[in-house]
């Protein structure tokens, strides 16, 4: 296991977005706004899926990282913090998921 966390890459990813290193590929996509990131975000979630219905173990691996550096990215760009979906998972981890489904068809 490695001590690697998703907290790391938000924070590596926040400071390059900010950078305005014209060789960072994140710095330019984090400057092409939401609708480039979000695009890149849904190409990798489609990428991550072909994989996965593939079985490909090592292409799922590798298209699950591009996937979430992606994520983070549209994350970063809207300004909301990992922390605040965290937090979510967490609430939502104190009730069962169709409960929780249900409860937000409500309303």
């Amino acid at each position: 296991m490695t001590g690697f966390s998703l907290n790391d890459l938000e924070r590596i990813i926040s400071e390059r977005a900010r950078s305005g290193d014209a060789n960072s590929w994140t710095a330019r996509l984090y400057a092409s706004g939401m609708e480039r990131a979000a695009k890149k975000l849904g190409e990798e979630a489609v990428e991550t899926v072909i994989a996965a219905v593939r079985g490909d173990t090592g292409e799922l691996v590798s298209e699950s990282a591009d996937l979430l550096y992606h994520w983070l990215v549209v994350l970063t760009v809207a300004g909301v913090p990992l922390s605040d979906v965290l937090q979510e998972l967490q609430r939502r981890t104190g009730q069962s998921g169709i409960a929780e489904k249900a409860s937000r068809n409500q309303g």
